[in-house]
């Protein structure tokens, strides 16, 4: 199972981003999909989850209205659209099925 996320950088507050997880080794059709974040000493905490589906999703309340999750099955992949970002948004963020965790992408917001 591989987990590879892209699209992180740097953005003004206001600004937008779109993350990226590219999966690979197994049948990404039949996985719930989530997206989490981490900042320095503090623990990683759920940001948005999309069933297998795609009939359902979830956000934490600090993202509704902004943050918005969707995947395509025929690329493999799950993507999170981030609008409206503010600093408190910065962190690392990771792309989770089941067990398995990308490396993270890096989302800076700052002036």
């Amino acid at each position: 199972v591989q987990l590879v996320e892209s699209g992180g950088g740097l953005v003004q507050p206001g600004g937008s981003l779109r993350l990226s997880c590219a999966a690979s080794g197994f049948t990404f059709s039949r996985y719930d999909m989530s997206w989490y974040r981490q900042t320095p000493g503090k623990e990683r905490e759920l940001v948005a989850y999309i069933t297998r589906t795609g009939g359902s999703t979830h956000y934490a309340d600090s993202v509704k209205g902004r943050f918005t999750i969707s995947r395509d099955d025929a690329k493999n992949s799950v993507y999170l659209q981030m609008n409206s970002l503010k600093p408190e948004d910065t962190a690392v963020y990771y792309c989770k099925t089941e067990s398995a965790w990308g490396k993270g992408t890096l989302v800076t917001v700052s002036s």
